[in-house]
C-alpha cells in the first residue's frame, strides 16, 4: 500500500564503524547528501532525516542493492529488526533456524558467546539508531515551531525505543545524549537501573510533546509513549529489583481509555499486507513496509520468506510471493506447538493425527501453523523439513487479495511492535500481580474471544495462573520478537523448570545458567572501550 508518511527515500546516510569509539565518529557517504547541520535550511530536511531515523530500525541503508549504513557480507542479514527477531525468537521454545550461517547454531541452542555476529550486529545498530537522534535532537532542540516540536519528541520516543532494547538484551550498555556530540570518545557505560530511570523520564517529557493517537500512522504517538511505558513497567522487576505494576496498569489504561484502539476483528489482519494503523483499528505502532518504497530481504519480508519452504509452506501457497521464495530456515519447535494448541480441548489429548496438518481442529484461530515431515528436530541445524511450520504472516491482505503495492519478492505488511490487544494483556498481568483476578480475566477473555469467536475460550479466575499468563502471550504473541523478554520474566528464559528441545543444546532440553538471562556486550566493544565492562559469566 503507498500508505507511508515518512519519508523513507534518499535522506541522510552514514556509516558507523566496528565498535562504539566510531559509533560516535560518522560522516556521509556521499557529501550531495543531507547533512544534520543543514536541517533548518529547508523544512522538507526534518522529516525527511527524521525518516531515517525510522529506517534505521527496519532496512539495512538507502540505495538499491548497497548504501548499507554499516558494511556487512550480506546488508539485510544484520539490520536491526531481522537480529532482534533471532535472538528474540530462535533463542526460545517459538522458534528454531535451520541455517549454518555463523552465530545461529549458538542461538539456537543458548550456547553464544560475547563472539556471536547476530549479537555485535544488533548491539551497533541500536547504538547507531541512538546516534542518529541524537544528532536529530540537538539540532532541533530550541526550535518552537510547533511541527519540529513534535518532530524532536519523535526522535526523542525512537531513542527511548532503542535504549530500551539495549537495556533489555544486554543491561549496562554506554549511554551517549545529545549532549555529547558526535565525535572521538569513549562513551561511557550507564547501569540499567539508571538507564531505566532515564528512559521513563524521557518518554513522560516527551508524552505531552507526541501527535495525539492515530494523528498520523506510522509516526510514533501518545500511544506509541504510553505502550513503551506499560512494556516497561511491566519488565520493572526484571532491569531493577521492584515491581512497578501499578504504573504498567496506568498506561496500558491510558491506551485502552483513548478510545482510538480495539482489537482488529480478524486476528490474521495484524500479519497481513493491510495490517496498518490505517485500515487495522489494533495497530498502535509498527515498522512500515511496503513493496515498492521499502524493499529488502528484511522484516517481515524475512520472517515471511524464512518460514517457508518447498514443500510444506510454499511462499506462492500461503503468503503471496512469488521471487526469491522459500529459503526453509525458520519453524517453531513441538514444545511451543504444545503451548499454542490446546491438545486436550482439540483432540481430547491424543496425539494430533496425521491427518490434520494444518490444526483445523484447533477451536483458537490463532493457531497458524503446519506440520512439517516430523514435528521432532533431530539436531539444532537440522533441515527446516522439520519441526512446525509457520505461516503467520503474509503479503496478502487478511481476505486473501493483493497488496496495493504488490511486488513479487517484498512484502507489503508492516512488522508490529505495539498492538491493542497487547495493551489488554499487560494490563491483564498488572491486575493479576495487584490481586484483581476477576478484572485479570475480563481482559484476558476479550482477547480470547476474538481468538475463539466466541465466549468457548473464556476462562475463569480458578484457571488464572503465572503458567497461563505466559502461555497466553505466547499464543497472542508467538513471532513478534516478544518471547525471549517474556520468559525472562517469568524465570523460565535460562534455569527454569520449563525446558524444550535443543534448549542448552541437549535434545530433551536442559536448564541454561542463569547470566544468559541478558546477552554479552560485544567482545570487540570491551576491547577497543576502557570504559566497558563486560556483562557477568561472559
Amino acid at each position: 500500500m503507498n500508505k507511508k508518511h515518512i519519508i523513507f527515500g534518499i535522506m541522510l546516510s552514514l556509516t558507523m564503524m566496528v565498535s562504539c569509539v566510531k559509533d560516535l565518529d560518522v560522516t556521509p557517504q556521499d557529501p550531495t547528501m543531507i547533512l544534520t547541520g543543514n536541517l533548518n535550511d529547508d523544512p522538507a530536511y526534518m522529516k525527511q532525516v527524521l525518516g531515517k531515523i525510522y529506517a534505521s530500525f527496519i532496512i539495512a541503508g538507502q540505495g538499491a542493492n548497497g548504501g548499507a549504513d554499516i558494511s556487512a557480507s550480506d546488508e539485510n542479514f544484520f539490520t536491526t529488526m531481522r537480529a532482534l527477531w533471532n535472538v528474540q525468537e530462535i533463542t526460545t521454545d517459538e522458534a528454531i533456524c535451520a541455517w549454518g550461517d555463523v552465530g545461529i547454531a549458538d542461538l539456537n541452542t543458548q550456547t553464544w558467546s560475547a563472539t556471536n555476529p547476530f549479537l555485535t550486529a544488533l548491539y551497533q545498530r541500536l547504538g547507531l539508531s541512538i546516534t542518529y537522534a541524537n544528532d536529530f535532537i540537538k539540532n532541533t532542540n530550541g526550535n518552537s515551531d510547533p511541527t519540529v516540536v513534535q518532530y524532536n519528541a519523535e526522535a526523542r520516543f525512537l531513542r527511548a525505543l532503542a535504549y530500551t532494547w539495549h537495556m533489555d538484551l544486554f543491561g549496562n550498555p554506554p549511554f551517549t545524549t545529545e549532549a555529547d556530540g558526535v565525535g572521538k570518545f569513549y562513551p561511557k557505560q550507564i547501569s540499567r537501573v539508571n538507564l531505566f530511570n532515564y528512559i521513563v523520564k524521557e518518554l513522560k517529557d516527551v508524552e505531552t510533546k507526541l501527535g495525539e493517537p492515530k494523528f498520523s500512522y506510522p509516526q510514533a504517538d501518545k500511544a506509541a509513549a504510553w505502550m513503551l511505558l506499560a512494556r516497561l513497567y511491566l519488565n520493572a522487576e526484571v532491569y531493577t529489583g521492584t515491581a512497578k505494576w501499578d504504573s504498567c496498569k496506568i498506561y496500558a489504561e491510558k491506551v485502552i481509555s483513548s478510545g482510538k484502539y480495539s482489537l482488529a476483528t480478524n486476528y490474521r489482519q495484524n500479519f497481513a499486507a493491510d495490517n496498518d494503523g490505517i485500515h487495522n483499528p489494533e495497530m498502535i505502532f509498527a515498522w512500515a513496509q511496503d513493496g515498492t518504497n521499502i524493499q529488502g530481504y528484511v522484516g517481515t519480508t524475512f520472517l515471511i520468506e524464512s518460514s517457508s519452504d518447498a514443500t510444506y509452506v510454499r511462499a506462492e501457497d500461503f503468503h503471496g510471493l512469488t521471487s526469491n521464495t522459500n529459503w526453509n530456515g525458520n519453524r517453531a519447535r513441538k514444545d511451543f506447538m504444545n503451548v499454542l494448541v490446546d491438545t486436550l480441548a482439540t483432540y481430547g489429548n491424543n496425539p494430533v493425527p496425521a491427518s490434520d496438518i494444518l490444526f483445523s481442529q484447533a477451536k483458537d484461530k490463532r493457531v497458524l501453523l503446519k506440520m512439517k515431515k516430523s514435528m521432532n528436530i533431530p539436531s539444532p541445524s537440522s533441515s527446516g523439513d522439520y519441526g512446525i511450520g509457520v505461516y503467520k504472516f503474509t503479503a496478502k491482505n487478511a481476505n486473501g487479495s493483493q497488496a496495493e503495492n504488490y511486488n513479487t519478492a517484498f512484502a507489503s505488511t508492516d512488522f508490529p511492535i505495539f498492538r491493542y490487544a497487547d495493551a489488554l494483556l499487560m494490563r491483564a498481568e498488572a491486575l493479576y500481580r495487584l490481586g484483581d483476578k476477576a478484572g485479570a480475566v475480563a481482559d484476558i477473555n476479550l482477547v480470547r474471544q476474538r481468538a475463539y469467536g466466541n465466549t468457548s475460550g473464556n476462562i475463569t479466575t480458578a484457571q488464572l495462573t503465572d503458567k497461563f499468563l505466559l502461555d497466553e502471550r505466547g499464543r497472542e504473541f508467538y513471532y513478534e520478537a516478544q518471547r525471549r523478554t517474556d520468559l525472562v520474566r517469568f524465570g523460565q528464559f535460562t534455569n527454569g523448570t520449563y525446558k524444550w528441545q535443543w534448549k542448552g543444546g541437549t535434545y530433551t532440553g536442559a536448564q541454561t545458567e542463569s547470566y544468559r538471562n541478558i546477552f554479552p556486550i560485544p567482545g570487540s566493544e570491551v576491547s577497543a572501550n576502557p570504559n566497558i565492562k563486560q556483562n557477568t559469566g561472559y
